[in-house]
């Protein structure tokens, strides 16, 4: 295995959030041999680069307002709930978003106004992203305030699960960009169940139990270079990785990186302790190079250096809203761990005095508008059908992702120590 020197991650585009090493009842530590890497959920950043869009949220392509099946045309009027915010405000901007589709989904004008003050506790955040979705919500509703609170997804489901058990909530959503913090909060009876109809446009796969819903996804991919690889030679199968003659020495990976690790946490979920061990030996008996994290992998890709990679998907798309030419395209396997579809998601905290407000605000973010938003701003996988990702990408229903309890990706210790056990940490 060939260990690559790297720039400091968060000045490249890497994630930022703290939120990998969860627990059953309570957060695990993670040792400081991966500190600054295990604690990353593995989703999008803090960067500029996650905005590689534009953030004023401007765009040459048309506004669009609502049909009557709840498409959103992109050849009429900037509609929105008070006529001053429509999907153009929403919507970012660069070489990846012109010429979106016309777009399905519930909208914004069909909901009953936002009113009252909501507090959410926000893991993460994209970088200030998401409250700048906040921001917009709150420009769309005057009466509508959001008490926010901030910090990585781990430390706010701690202090989530304590406030509910002494019988003094003080959030009303839990807000997190890693479906393993809500599962502890969920697991520990902390949050109310989401209804039906809150839940709909979502596939159940991001709403197992309702006790949460998914609101932006994050698939695992294979970057690879086009002047090195044809797509049909990336194996449709992660297994297969570690004896594909074409990809020995030009493999490049990020193990101290939390994507990543929840990546081989859901193998050890899926296949076990010992075909996990296997497949991280092979991959180091095919001298895969070691990153820093998924950005410099997926730039390592783009330049040359490598031929292909594992990295969460936005990270090229990143590279490609930055550089419109670089030869470097996506495959993604079909069933396994290489399949993974991570989000972030909601939760209506147990106790809330505001749970129908709570509740109306999940229905925003689960609109065509607000899809948009993380669709073209963030890069994320959208959580509703009718909404596409940008690049061309597969929606999120024609992926393949492995049949997986989502939450259960906060177990990490087990992972770190096989990790540790073979070498690779």
């Amino acid at each position: 295995m060939t260990r690559r020197a790297g720039d400091d991650p968060t000045a490249n585009g890497s994630d930022d959030h703290g939120d990998s090493g969860l627990g059953r009842r309570r957060f695990l530590r993670t040792s400081a041999v991966v500190a600054g890497g295990a604690l990353v959920a593995g989703c999008s950043s803090g960067d500029s680069g996650a905005n590689a869009s534009g953030a004023n949220g401007s765009n040459a392509s048309s506004n669009a307002s609502s049909g009557a099946n709840g498409t959103v045309s992109n050849t009429s009027g900037n509609a929105s709930a008070n006529g001053s915010v429509g999907i153009k405000s929403f919507r970012g901007s660069g070489p990846l978003v012109e010429s979106r589709p016309p777009l399905k989904g519930p909208r914004i004008d069909d909901l009953p106004d936002l009113s009252g003050t909501l507090s959410v506790y926000l893991g993460g955040g994209e970088g200030g992203l998401y409250t700048q979705f906040l921001d917009l919500l709150q420009k769309m509703y005057p009466k509508f305030d959001v008490k926010l609170r901030t910090a990585s997804s781990s430390q706010l489901a701690n202090t989530l699960i304590t406030e509910v058990e002494s019988g003094s909530p003080k959030a009303d959503v839990f807000w997190a960009v890693d479906l393993g913090a809500l599962g502890v909060v969920a697991n520990n009876d902390a949050t109310v169940k989401l209804p039906k109809k809150v839940v709909k446009p979502v596939p159940k796969s991001f709403h197992p139990n309702n006790k949460w819903v998914g609101v932006a996804g994050r698939a695992r991919s294979v970057p690879y270079n086009t002047n090195e690889l044809s797509a049909n030679q990336i194996p449709n199968k992660v297994q297969k990785f570690t004896d594909t003659k074409q990809l020995q020495g030009s493999m490049g990976w990020a193990p101290t990186y939390g994507a990543f690790q929840s990546f081989i946490t859901a193998m050890r979920l899926l296949r076990g302790k010992e075909q996990t061990k296997q497949w991280l030996k092979g991959m180091q008996g095919q001298n895969v190079s070691e990153y820093p994290d998924e950005f410099l992998v997926s730039n390592a890709v783009a330049d040359g250096e490598l031929a292909a990679g594992f990295a969460n998907h936005y990270y090229s798309l990143r590279v490609r809203a930055a550089r419109p030419n670089a030869p470097i395209e996506l495959a993604f396997t079909k069933g396994d761990a290489g399949a993974l579809i991570n989000a972030a998601g909601v939760e209506v905290i147990k106790g809330t005095k505001r749970r129908q407000l709570a509740m109306d605000f999940i229905k925003h973010l689960l609109t065509a508008e607000a899809q948009e938003f993380f669709a073209t701003r963030t890069f994320a996988y959208p959580m509703i059908p009718g909404v596409p990702p940008v690049g061309g990408l597969p929606t999120i229903d024609e992926l393949n992702p492995p049949e997986l309890d989502l939450a259960k990706l906060s177990n990490l210790e087990p992972t770190l120590k096989l990790m540790r056990e073979t070498g690779v940490l």
